[in-house]
């Protein structure tokens, strides 16, 4: 006989089952009752704690993200941290970007949230590991804190993410050295005078 499963344990269990549910029908495909199959429970479990899909949709999305968020680089230098950062974006999550954001497509038709909407960084626990990696670079003298705003923070990744979505496949490691050095760090790299 199966352990029952409760609190934490039971929730991600319900979420893996969602996430999984999710990205094998995709979100117009997705259902509560595929989702209580896939988990082995009961209806009323799910729906004590989701009351509708788009609910399910959005708390197995965040789950996931929080479960990926990589560890923070410290090589004592932004260029390298942010290289190595994206580096490990692109060699472990190309398939995941552009999976996501195709399922992302059909949520945004169905109920009008946007992607940014359910990827927030805050959200999934992403933007205050990242700001570790920056605020290391600010007391190392290596970027301007008043030049690194919270867009030019996301710049790096969201070209990332442009690239990966342009192209269905990891890019070159050429690419990502341009993102960093012709773009990001002339944009945040204190400026002498």
């Amino acid at each position: 006989m199966a352990e029952r499963r409760r609190g934490a344990a039971l929730e991600k269990a319900l979420l893996d089952a969602a996430w999984e549910e999710l990205t094998e029908q995709g979100y117009a495909r997705f259902t509560m009752d595929a989702v209580v199959k896939r988990a082995g429970t009961s209806p009323p479990v799910l729906y004590r704690r989701w009351s509708d899909r788009d609910a399910l949709a959005r708390a197995a999305l965040v789950h996931r993200l929080r479960e990926l968020v990589l560890p923070v680089p410290d090589t004592g230098s932004l260029r390298e941290d942010v290289l190595t950062l994206l580096r490990e974006i692109n060699a472990t999550r190309a398939p995941l970007t552009t999976t996501l954001y195709a399922h992302l497509a059909a949520h945004h038709q169905a109920t009008g949230t946007r992607p940014a909407d359910l990827t927030d960084p805050v959200t999934t626990g992403r933007k205050q590991a990242v700001d570790v990696l920056f605020d290391r670079a600010v007391e190392r003298g290596e970027a301007d804190p008043r030049r690194l705003t919270e867009r030019a923070r996301s710049l790096p990744f969201d070209l990332l993410r442009q690239e990966l979505l342009s192209h269905f496949a990891p890019v070159e490691d050429r690419v990502l050295e341009e993102i960093v050095d012709e773009i990001f760090l002339p944009l945040v790299t204190p400026r002498p005078g």
